[in-house]
């Protein structure tokens, strides 16, 4: 759960307008060459992401340009998250009142910094860093992935817990030494005013769980302690849809231990949601079934497994950066997806733009013309659900010979990747298995296969540096190497290979799964650096889409009038 002018050269930045850079990476600051910015821009679509308010009472209208606002802090939060220098730096640009600082600033603001996430975070902006710091600003400025693992091998285990924690950043006492930061500390002068505001929300809306949620979320923007607030957002049942504060882990590039603030406010689609809803009746069997191991089987999953299939209205911080999400699997503290299993939110006006503005344009390309007349919006939304569904599935907490842990600390900053395959793939297997148990039409499975194939494309295209991208890299690369997927030379086109492709799915599965539950950093290493590239015959096939937008650029009419701090 998941998210770009053409400048000619300038020097308008200095690094000393920037925050401070340790020495040894002064020398490493890119010197960007004259190029133009609008063809990145461009991969990005315009597009009006909006939803019909008109049926909510007139106080929840209400709730709902509170809870906005509220959403708007979490772009300043998540600026500073994903390096110390942007706020800086965007203050800069704005001072530029040039077309080409216009352009500058527009896909800084994609991108939600001066790295370009499609291009491998390449630096767009000159007098940046090269490299963008793989820990944001959650670490401090240079911490090594080895000098992290010492300090926190000294540590009692309670101060362990929380340098390793979702909500605490890392910073240097006056000593020197590390510490932990809590993010209710850190970032206060954000988390206080939205606190207020979805505390006015509450008071203002007519639901009970959403006025719980807002409260209790409220509060743990002061406290620091997510939990209550995370059981109330899975208890949540009500037309406007929130999800707001520190989820994904995505942005830590060091460890995938720290969680970036974000925000999706939506309104519910109630005739979707009931449909969907029965999925959650087959977790269990779909569980019982994975091809792995049975003793690594979670025998008893949470007993709760929302669906909610939502219109979004706006999103922000983590939520709106790069490449636009199209579902999301929440909570990730596996204590609470162990008590209550996972909330799945799909955000159909959101994937419908996907795959209207890429997905039939890629098709178009990469697929015959006979393969082109399977590819089924149904089949890119059900396997999104499946997707999301199958993060709450399969290993989570594990024992290791006697030691308890969990996949994400074991796998540390290979985890995204790796789960993004695993939800990808094993979502391929459970739909199959569902069509096999007769749950869903047998008519899908063709479809199914072949919108996968396409599909792919369009993922790889965020680039490999990004998890999504890097993890269907591998398995497109995997799947073609046991010809599950095939090329054919002469025309430049791909397919599936019905007779092959299921038994491939099944292998990659079994893979992915077992290293998950056995916590096997090296496995995970070596398949990502066998799998997770772009090779030849991919990278031809890519080339040939240069003219089809990667993704969708959002403007949110619902929100356009609705006031927000200055980032």
């Amino acid at each position: 759960m998941m998210k770009l002018t053409r400048t000619v050269g300038i020097t308008m930045l200095g690094i000393g307008l920037l925050a401070p850079v340790p020495a040894a990476q002064k020398a490493r600051e890119t010197k960007v060459q004259p190029d133009s910015l609008s063809a990145k821009t461009k991969r990005f679509a315009p597009t009006e992401i909006t939803a019909n308010a008109s049926a909510l009472h007139s106080l929840d209208r209400r709730a709902l340009d509170k809870i906005i606002e509220a959403a708007r802090y979490m772009d300043a939060i998540f600026l500073r998250q994903a390096w110390s220098g942007n706020a800086a730096l965007e203050k800069k640009l704005e001072q530029d009142s040039t077309p080409d600082g216009r352009e500058r600033l527009h896909y800084f603001r994609i991108n939600m910094g001066p790295w370009s996430r499609l291009d491998n975070d390449e630096p767009f902006v000159p007098g940046v860093p090269r490299i963008k710091p793989p820990g944001g600003s959650f670490y401090p400025d240079g911490m090594t992935r080895e000098e992290f693992e010492s300090w926190i091998h000294t540590l009692p285990t309670t101060e362990r817990d929380k340098a390793t924690g979702y909500f605490y950043v890392i910073r240097r006492g006056p000593d020197g030494k590390p510490l932990s930061v809590a993010y209710s500390d850190e970032y206060r002068q954000f988390l206080e005013p939205a606190a207020k505001l979805l505390k006015e929300a509450a008071a203002l809306t007519t639901n009970e769980t959403l006025k719980a949620f807002l409260r209790k979320r409220a509060d743990a923007f002061a406290s620091n302690d997510y939990y209550d607030s995370d059981v109330a957002w899975m208890d949540l049942d009500s037309p406007i849809d929130v999800t707001i504060g520190p989820y994904e882990t995505y942005e830590d590039g060091l460890f995938n231990y720290k969680a970036a603030f974000e925000a999706f406010v939506s309104l519910r689609d109630d005739a979707e949601s009931a449909k969907l809803a029965k999925f959650s009746a087959y977790l269990q069997d779909i569980e019982n079934n994975l091809p792995e191991d049975p003793k690594y089987r979670n025998p008893k999953l949470g007993t709760l497994a929302p669906i909610r299939v939502v219109d979004e209205v706006f999103a922000a911080g983590d939520g709106n950066r790069g490449v636009q999400t199209a579902a999301y699997n929440l909570p990730n503290d596996a204590k609470i997806v162990s008590e209550k299993g996972a909330k799945r939110v799909m955000l159909k006006n959101v994937q419908e733009a996907k795959f209207k503005k890429t997905l039939v344009p890629i098709s178009q390309v990469v697929l015959s013309a006979a393969d082109q007349a399977d590819l089924s919006f149904e089949a890119f939304f059900t396997h999104i659900l499946a997707h999301e569904l199958m993060h709450g599935l399969g290993p989570h907490a594990i024992d290791l010979a006697g030691r308890k842990s969990t996949v994400r600390l074991e796998l540390k900053d290979l985890y995204s990747a790796i789960e993004e395959a695993k939800a990808d793939i094993t979502g391929l297997f459970a739909l199959q298995f569902l069509i096999d148990k007769g749950a869903l039409p047998a008519s899908l499975e063709r479809p199914m296969y072949t919108t996968y194939v396409a599909s792919a494309f369009r993922s790889v295209r965020f680039g490999i540096s990004e998890a999504h991208g890097k993890g269907v890299a591998l398995q497109f690369n995997y799947l073609t190497e046991l010809g599950g997927i095939k090329y054919d030379a002469g025309s430049g086109k791909f397919a599936a290979d019905q007779a092959k492709i299921k038994d491939a799915v099944k292998q990659l599965t079994h893979e992915l799964l077992t290293l998950e539950a056995e916590g096997s950093y090296q496995g995970a290493k070596s398949l990502l650096d066998k799998y997770g590239v772009i090779g030849p015959t991919l990278k031809s096939a890519l080339d040939k889409l240069g003219g089809v937008p990667v993704d969708i650029e959002p403007a949110f009419p619902l929100a356009a009038k609705v006031p927000g701090p200055r980032r």
